[in-house]
């Protein structure tokens, strides 16, 4: 695997070397403690009880025979749970809260809902006295079947933070009267998130105060949620999360297993751990949309765009609102005049679905870039130079210009190492034997996010500064990186750094998602540490002076025992209008990404042997890590494109294949060479420290170049993901 070409401030600085994880020893050695690895005194243990139908109400509950098993505690069922204000509702707002079971009413919106929590001495004594709650149903009428859903298609409000229709010049007559079109329906299926880590939340009440530790993507979010569910103040909720399991979205929000946890420790009065176990993922913590998309692109004979088109439609809940935005790279990859994209909704018997990474960019990215391969055949046209045909140079909806794009040259040296230039363009024309190779390009792009963040920076006296701010690691590298910019902000080693987060008692961020936590604690953390600097240095800056890395850590000691007290600077960052929009520029990270498939042509069995791509993604803050995630989000991409399916049972409403063993995703077997790098850039218009976040743009654009390698290896177009071996055959 490659390396990136990371940018960085001189030999002295740690920025954009690849320092090895700072929480790595801990990890390996298994001191880093998880949410279901805390342990209180009096610790019990509950398991959620679900419902086994898709819409209806509770007619009856029986719970005698679980309460009186052995070791158990008490189980909570709506007729004795406790009455909570607005009936739990009180919280909805998201991405901060969701609208959540917590046993409320009899009501029943969907399989899998919780409808009861039972809670015993030991896992194993709450597991078996859940399985003998005994509940009766009225079963109501269920809309479950997608494609009969879409005769009552719904406007929603708003698609991600944007409007859901958007226009611009007058698409249907440049379409119209193009002198080239084309027109094709592409879908993607229900999808769940499966960290290693599973959802797990520990509550522990003394008197009016509340200790959730909960594996989070968004602490702050989590006590917001619980306070305003449960009816006490927020200052009253401590949440901790000091290590993520992988989150990918599922863990953005609070769902109800955190709510009813609390719930279930203030009703027993000891603590209780409630894990969500690996077939509870599918349903009550959300999931991908299932998204049907209609793209239509015109362009004249040289391959310059006229119009498009890109109508979206996705599932949702019937009680919550959610949307994949998959219209939203269209508006943003490719110069055209004239465009139209729109996103609607369709209403279904099912848990509401959430953010899985990369929302509505991976989704959409699939459609529009094996729209444009197929515009290029239209045109006789190399895929690549149809992309640089109509690169745009401001954002084609808003016609603002970019903070920072270097797409042109990723273009350029990504294909360079894959070697595109040696592709036959006719479809099965390439073979190594019998094997049929296929050579596809794609290219990625996720927005650029950043929200308000604060931080502190504390020199203790033994001479280490600790770097604190209410952020989250879900394993991407936050500590690390934090300890960087820290570390090169103060002028001092990085083992002089011990940076602190996952903790609501810390100054508040954001919610580790949108790719935006680099972005916006960063500059906080730098903020606070610059303001440190002046600080210390005003009275003996000498350490400032120092020739090497030595120097500099004896000097910064020797100003720590002097002082003999502790010093602390505050510093806080944020989007540079109120209303998170740059005004002067239009902010994106980019990526071209170049996939080589072999196809069996008896089989229709797929190998990747090798996927190369380059990224313009700002300043990386650390190779290592930042190579990580890339790499990480293209293996992603591949089990979207070929391996990962949530499969509904249209009569019950309940996912078929909710295990691991059923529900494929992608192993070491089936990756290839992962040759990533990107490009030297430094995006100082978008923020101080000139990053944007590559958590997610990894996954981008991956799935589209599979499926147009397959198509030149095979001469089959297949628009419906996972592309299986039956649709190649």
């Amino acid at each position: 695997m490659n390396g990136a070409r990371a940018a960085s401030e001189g030999s002295g600085s740690p920025l954009g070397r690849p320092v090895d994880r700072v929480d790595g020893a801990l990890k390996v050695t298994g001191r880093a403690q998880y949410a279901a690895e805390f342990d209180p005194q009096a610790l019990c243990h509950a398991v959620m009880v679900q419902s086994t139908v898709p819409a209806g109400r509770i007619r009856r509950i029986d719970a005698r025979e679980a309460e009186a098993m052995r070791g158990v505690v008490l189980v909570l069922t709506h007729r004795n749970a406790p009455r909570l204000p607005k009936e739990g509702r009180a919280a909805v707002n998201p991405p901060a809260g969701r609208e959540i079971s917590v046993l409320q009413t009899d009501a029943v919106r969907y399989n899998g809902e919780p409808v009861a929590v039972v809670v015993a001495d030991t896992f194993e004594h709450a597991n078996e006295a859940a399985s003998r709650v005994g509940v009766e149903y009225e079963r109501g009428a269920a809309e479950l079947d997608f494609d009969r859903a879409k005769a009552n298609l719904h406007r929603p409000e708003k698609a991600g933070r944007s409007p859901p229709d958007k226009a611009w010049g007058n698409a249907d007559k440049a379409i119209a009267e193009a002198e080239v079109r084309m027109s094709a329906t592409y879908t993607t299926p229900y999808e769940h998130h499966n960290p290693m880590e599973p959802h797990a939340t520990v509550a522990r009440w003394e008197g009016d105060r509340l200790t959730v530790w909960d594996s989070t993507q968004y602490v702050s979010g989590v006590r917001e949620v619980v306070s305003k569910t449960l009816g006490i103040p927020a200052g009253n909720v401590r949440v901790v999360s000091p290590f993520v399991g992988g989150g990918f979205g599922c863990k953005g929000s609070t769902w109800s297993h955190v709510v009813l946890a609390a719930m279930a420790a203030r009703a027993a009065r000891r603590p209780v751990k409630l894990v969500v176990q690996r077939p509870q993922m599918f349903g009550p913590v959300g999931g991908r949309p299932r998204t049907e998309q209609r793209i239509e692109l015109a362009a004249a004979r040289d391959g310059r765009l006229a119009g498009l088109r890109h109508d979206v439609i996705s599932h949702t809940s019937k009680f919550e609102e959610f949307v994949e935005p998959s219209a939203m790279p269209t508006r943003a990859l490719y110069a055209c005049p004239n465009g139209a994209t729109t996103h609607r909704v369709v209403k279904l018997d099912l848990g509401t679905p959430t953010f899985q990474r990369a929302p509505g960019e991976s989704t959409g990215t699939f459609a529009i870039e094996c729209a444009m391969d197929e515009l290029a055949e239209r045109l006789a046209m190399d895929p690549l130079e149809l992309r640089l045909t109509n690169y745009a140079d401001v954002e084609p909806d808003t016609n603002q210009p970019w903070s920072s794009k270097k797409l042109r040259e990723c273009y350029s040296e990504a294909a360079g190492r894959f070697g595109w230039a040696r592709r036959n363009p006719k479809p099965r024309s390439m073979r190594d034997g019998k094997v049929l190779v296929g050579w596809g390009l794609a290219t990625a792009t996720y927005p650029a996010h950043l929200m308000e963040a604060k931080a502190s920076a504390t020199l203790t006296p033994e001479g280490v500064v600790v770097v604190r701010s209410g952020t989250q690691d879900i394993g991407t590298g936050t500590y690390t990186v934090m300890t960087q910019v820290a570390a090169d902000a103060l002028g001092i080693p990085i083992d002089l750094v011990r940076f602190e987060l996952g903790d609501t008692r810390l100054p508040k961020a954001p919610i580790s998602g949108g790719s935006m936590t680099a972005a916006s604690v960063g500059p906080a953390v730098q903020a606070a540490c610059e303001t440190l600097r002046r600080t210390l240095a005003a009275e003996d800056g000498r350490w400032l002076e120092a020739a090497d890395e030595d120097g500099r850590r004896a000097a910064f000691r020797a100003l720590a025992a002097r002082r003999r007290s502790s010093a602390t600077a505050e510093g806080s960052a944020g989007p540079r209008t109120k209303d998170e929009q740059r005004q002067e520029f239009a902010s994106r990270s980019f990526g071209a990404v170049f996939a080589e498939v072999r196809v069996d042509p008896d089989l229709g069995i797929i190998r990747v042997p090798r996927i190369v791509a380059t990224y313009s993604v700002g300043r990386l803050l650390n190779e290592k890590t930042g190579l990580s995630q890339l790499q990480g989000g293209i293996v992603w991409g591949v089990g979207m494109a070929l391996f990962e399916e949530s499969l509904l049972d249209p009569a019950t409403g309940r996912y078929v294949n909710a295990n691991l063993a059923e529900y494929h995703v992608p192993v070491n077997a089936d990756i290839g060479t992962l040759d990533v790098t990107v490009v030297d850039e430094n995006d100082t218009r978008f923020n101080a420290l000139g990053i944007r976040g590559i958590g997610e743009i990894g996954i981008t654009g991956v799935a589209a170049a599979l499926a147009n390698a397959v198509y030149h290896a095979t001469g089959k177009r297949v628009r419906d993901l996972p592309i299986t071996l039956d649709k190649v055959l």
